[in-house]
C-alpha cells in the first residue's frame, strides 16, 4: 500500500514562547507532581481491578482494570460550590488544592486582572456520570430529578468550564473543549492563540474527566477495553484500561532571559479518516506532529523525551509507531504512560504533559509499564525498560482522538 505523501507544513513567524508558571496533576497515581514522578520513576501504577459503581456486584461490574483516584466519592466541595456537586467537579476542584495551584492562581488574577485571565480546560464526558444517576433516581413517578441532582448547568458539557470559573473568580475568556481524547492538549494551543491575539495575558488551562457507566460500558461496546492491566505497544496487547485524572497548567507571556519551562509550539490536525479509527498510515498523526515541530522551531532531533498516546489498542499503537519512526531518528526516548494512570481520555493531554514537563524538570524519562514483549511495528525509540535519567531541552506529547482529531505538543526548558 502506497504511504500518502504528508503535506509541506507551511511555514510562518515562530511565535514567542509562553511561560508555564505553575502545573499539577491527580491520577491513580496520588495526587500531585511529586506522587506522579516518584510512581514513574519507581514503575508503581495506580491500576485496579474495577471496583467503581456504588451498590453494584462483581457481577455487575465490567471485568477490567481501572485508574481511579481515591477519595472522590467522600470529599466535599466548599458550601458556595455545591450547586456543581458531581464527581467530575470534585475532582476538578480535589486537583486544583495541589501544588499551590489555587494560590498561583489567586496571584495571577491579582496581578493580570480577572477580566485578562482566560480559562480553556478539556473534558470528553464532562458530568455525565452525574446525569446517568439522575435518571437512575428520577422522581414524581419519573418526571424530575432528584433535588441534589436538579441543577441544569451540571448536565452539560460546559458543567466543568463553568465550575472552575466560579471556584477561581476567573472573568476572562471561558472555553471548554471536548475533543475526545486530545482535548485537554488543545486548550495549551487555544489558549496561546487567546495570549497572542491579546484577548488575554495569561490562561489556566487543564482538563478533568473521571469514570462513569457511558465510558466504561460505551468503550467496551467498540471492542477496546481490556480485561487485564494495558500493554502499550506489547505483541499481545488487546485494549485499554480506563482512568480518571485532573490536571491544570498556569500560562503567561515568557519574560526574556528569565529561565523556566515553555510551550514551544504545537500542532493540530484532523485527518477524519474514519470515527473511531486511526488514519492507517499515521497521516494526521504526523501533521501533528510536524507542526509542533514547526511551530517551535527545531528539529526532530532535538526532541529528547516524547509521550506517546499509545492505549494499548492494537490498531492505534501500529500507527503511532509507525509515524514516529518516519519523523524522529533512532535515538528519541518514547514511551506511553497509560499502563500507570489507565487512559483518562478527556484529562490525557494535561496529565501526559505533566509528566512531560516532569520529564525536563528531573530529567526523568519513564518507561512503559505492564509491557514486556516489543510488537514489530516499534522502532528503537519506544521504551519498555525502567525510567532513565538524562538532560533534555525540549520534551513532546501527543494526544490523539476519535475522528482522528490530534494534537502534539512540545515543552522546552529555557
Amino acid at each position: 500500500m502506497d504511504v500518502p505523501r504528508v503535506p509541506q507544513v507551511q511555514s510562518s513567524p515562530i511565535p514567542p514562547a509562553l511561560a508555564i508558571t505553575a502545573h499539577t496533576a491527580t491520577t491513580a497515581l496520588g495526587r500531585g507532581r511529586d506522587a506522579q514522578a516518584r510512581a514513574l520513576r519507581e514503575r508503581i501504577g495506580g491500576l485496579r481491578r474495577n471496583d467503581f459503581g456504588t451498590g453494584a456486584t462483581d457481577e455487575q461490574r465490567l471485568d477490567t482494570w481501572i485508574g481511579r483516584v481515591d477519595g472522590l466519592d467522600e470529599a466535599a466541595l466548599p458550601d458556595a460550590l455545591m450547586p456543581w456537586d458531581c464527581r467530575n467537579n470534585r475532582l476538578a476542584w480535589l486537583a486544583l488544592q495541589q501544588d499551590a495551584m489555587a494560590e498561583r492562581v489567586d496571584a495571577v488574577r491579582t496581578r493580570h486582572g480577572a477580566g485578562r485571565v482566560a480559562l480553556v480546560l478539556g473534558t470528553s464526558t464532562s458530568s455525565i456520570g452525574a446525569t446517568e444517576e439522575a435518571y437512575t433516581r428520577l422522581v414524581d413517578d419519573g418526571r424530575h430529578f432528584p433535588p441534589d441532582l436538579d441543577q441544569p448547568i451540571v448536565h452539560t458539557p460546559h458543567s466543568l468550564g463553568h465550575f472552575v470559573q466560579q471556584a477561581t473568580g476567573l472573568r476572562g475568556p471561558c472555553i471548554t473543549i471536548a475533543t475526545a481524547c486530545s482535548s485537554s492538549a488543545k486548550v495549551f494551543a487555544q489558549a496561546a492563540r487567546l495570549i497572542q491575539a491579546g484577548l488575554a495575558d495569561a490562561a489556566l488551562v487543564g482538563g478533568v474527566d473521571t469514570l462513569c457507566g457511558s465510558v466504561l460500558f460505551g468503550f467496551n461496546a467498540l471492542g477496546l477495553v481490556s480485561s487485564a492491566p494495558c500493554r502499550p505497544f506489547d505483541a499481545a496487547r488487546d485494549g485499554l484500561s480506563l482512568g480518571e485524572a485532573g490536571g491544570y497548567a498556569l500560562l503567561e507571556r515568557a519574560e526574556p532571559g528569565k529561565p523556566g519551562l515553555r510551550l514551544c509550539g504545537y500542532g493540530e490536525s484532523s485527518d477524519a479518516h474514519h470515527m473511531s479509527t486511526p488514519h492507517p498510515q499515521g497521516l494526521g498523526a504526523r501533521l501533528a506532529m510536524q507542526a509542533a515541530l514547526t511551530r517551535a522551531g527545531i528539529d526532530a532531533a532535538q526532541v529528547g523525551y516524547l509521550n506517546l498516546h499509545g492505549t494499548a489498542t492494537p490498531a492505534n499503537d501500529a500507527v503511532e509507531a509507525q509515524a514516529v519512526a518516519a519523523l524522529f531518528p533512532d535515538t528519541l526516548h518514547a514511551s506511553s504512560t497509560k499502563g500507570w494512570t489507565g487512559h483518562t481520555l478527556g484529562a490525557a493531554g494535561i496529565v501526559e504533559s505533566v509528566f512531560a514537563l516532569i520529564a525536563l524538570e528531573e530529567g526523568l524519562l519513564p518507561g512503559t509499564l505492564n509491557s514486556t514483549v516489543r510488537d514489530d511495528a516499534c522502532g528503537p525509540q519506544i521504551h519498555f525498560d525502567n525510567a532513565r535519567s538524562g538532560s533534555l531541552r525540549y520534551a513532546m506529547n501527543n494526544s490523539f482522538g476519535f475522528g482522528g482529531n490530534n494534537c502534539s505538543l512540545v515543552f522546552g526548558m529555557a
